[in-house]
């Protein structure tokens, strides 16, 4: 096997998953975010738009499980499936604009927010994987960091965009989905120059050589350790993953489930709230010119926040701050958001926006560490797609029922009574994650589980140009 130190894309390799990332940034919960809000100007009660963000959750976190497991097994190439889901998006972000005004023809939304749970299921593991495959154990908490902070800045940008659209279109404010949907589009021109990697380490399997940051092949480990791995396979030279139930029941993956799934159960709601909070009615009962331009201010302000939230969680990491401290953080920030939106209802809109600073650093430390606690529980198991695919869906639960949940007690029992539910939600987390052990230096090549022989991949690593 040769190893050869030489840039290997057009567009450094970096540089491809950074603008990948950038472009896809705005097509998850941003999306839903300002569907909701245009569907409650349309006229739709609270309980319709739970039920129709709860179809999105519900179908993705059915599914994410699978996807995680049929993305360790299939030997499709996981750029074709992230071209797929991202052409699926673009299509579902623009169908909002064939909704007519009233509570009527739920059955479109319905159905395309199922569609768009589908597509979701596979954006996380799908990029998370190709990261790895490309970048190995050494290199993918910088480059996952770095991925999700251009996420945020994009979804900052398409934000500001949006809102901006929606603010000079008005009355027409549906014309905002089209910039969502060029996001999308605009991600397949750089989905081209993602190599894609070891198949194998992208399953979270040990492997020999991977690309370092500056995109140049390197040893992942010493020729000794390489040696040992190899001793490691099954007798018939095929890679063994470990079973399902070893890897589902391990104490951290529960852990991790359980506090991911409390709090978004918790968080899922309050930005909702926020928004109709903000957005309020004119004297005919339709929502303010400016309902759309304050809930893309809540996002851009979270978003912002975000992304410095994962510089710091990045630097932080690098000098050695464990996963179990920063992760608390995050989930600390949650309840005292809920208090001081209830503290500052009466307010203005303004004392409201300026909580999504803590949404900012809640969710950004969240989403940069769960793939780290993932890589860091599954590596060498090659189960790393099964598990990042069953910690999302139950994320993912807990999202679906705080849409549910959370818009029918605001419809019912008016906004103050949803978010002090979530106030008094947010401590499970909090109590649940204190049972966590450190993961931080736990990628070893060797451990409990098998690993796979020695072969040839540098090719792979050739992007599509």
């Amino acid at each position: 096997m040769t190893f050869q130190n030489q840039s290997l894309s057009v567009l450094p390799v970096t540089v491809a998953f950074f603008l990948t990332s950038f472009c896809l940034g705005e097509l998850g919960d941003g999306l839903s975010i300002f569907q909701g809000i245009y569907l409650v100007g349309l006229g739709w009660h609270e309980s319709s738009v739970g039920v129709a963000l709860g179809f999105m959750s519900f179908t993705c976190l059915i599914i994410q499980p699978w996807a995680g497991d049929w993305l360790d097994r299939t030997t499709i190439d996981r750029r074709l499936i992230l071209v797929a889901v991202s052409l699926v998006t673009a299509v579902t972000a623009c169908s909002v604009l064939l909704v007519p005004p009233g509570n009527k023809d739920h059955l479109l939304v319905f159905i395309s927010k199922m569609i768009d749970g589908i597509s979701a299921a596979f954006f996380e593991p799908c990029l998370a994987a190709l990261t790895l495959a490309c970048f190995g154990p050494n290199h993918f908490d910088s480059i996952m960091a770095s991925n999700l902070l251009f996420a945020h800045l994009g979804a900052v940008v398409v934000a500001i965009v949006a809102g901006f659209v929606a603010y000079f279109v008005y009355p027409h404010v549906k014309y905002c989905f089209l910039v969502l949907c060029f996001a999308a589009l605009a991600s397949f021109f750089f989905i081209q120059f993602l190599p894609e990697g070891d198949h194998e380490l992208g399953r979270g399997f040990a492997g020999k050589v991977a690309l370092d940051t500056d995109n140049h092949l390197e040893n992942t480990m010493n020729p000794e350790e390489w040696q040992e791995v190899k001793k490691a396979r099954s007798s018939d030279g095929t890679n063994e993953a470990a079973r399902y139930r070893d890897v589902l029941s391990d104490k951290r993956t529960v852990l991790l489930s359980l506090s991911g799934f409390f709090f978004h159960f918790a968080n899922a709601n309050v930005l909702l709230v926020l928004g109709e909070l903000m957005g309020g009615d004119t004297s005919s009962g339709a929502p303010k010119r400016t309902s759309i331009p304050m809930i893309a201010s809540a996002v851009v302000i979270a978003q912002s926040v975000m992304v410095g939230a994962t510089y710091a969680a990045d630097v932080l990491t690098q000098r050695g701050v464990g996963r179990k401290p920063l992760f608390m953080v995050g989930l600390l920030s949650l309840p005292i958001r809920c208090a001081l939106i209830l503290w500052l209802k009466d307010a203005g809109p303004f004392f409201l926006l300026a909580t999504e600073i803590l949404d900012g650093i809640g969710f950004g430390l969240i989403c940069i560490i769960h793939p780290f606690l993932v890589a860091d529980i599954t590596f060498g198991s090659g189960r790393f797609n099964l598990v990042m695919g069953f910690t999302a869906a139950t994320f993912g639960l807990g999202a679906t029922l705080s849409n549910l949940l959370g818009q029918w007690s605001a419809q019912v029992m008016g906004y103050e009574a949803s978010l002090l539910a979530s106030l008094v939600i947010s401590f499970f987390p909090l109590l649940i994650f204190s049972f966590m052990p450190e993961t931080l230096g736990g990628r070893t090549p060797l451990n409990d589980f098998i690993h796979p022989p020695e072969k040839e991949i540098e090719a792979p690593y050739r992007s599509f140009t």
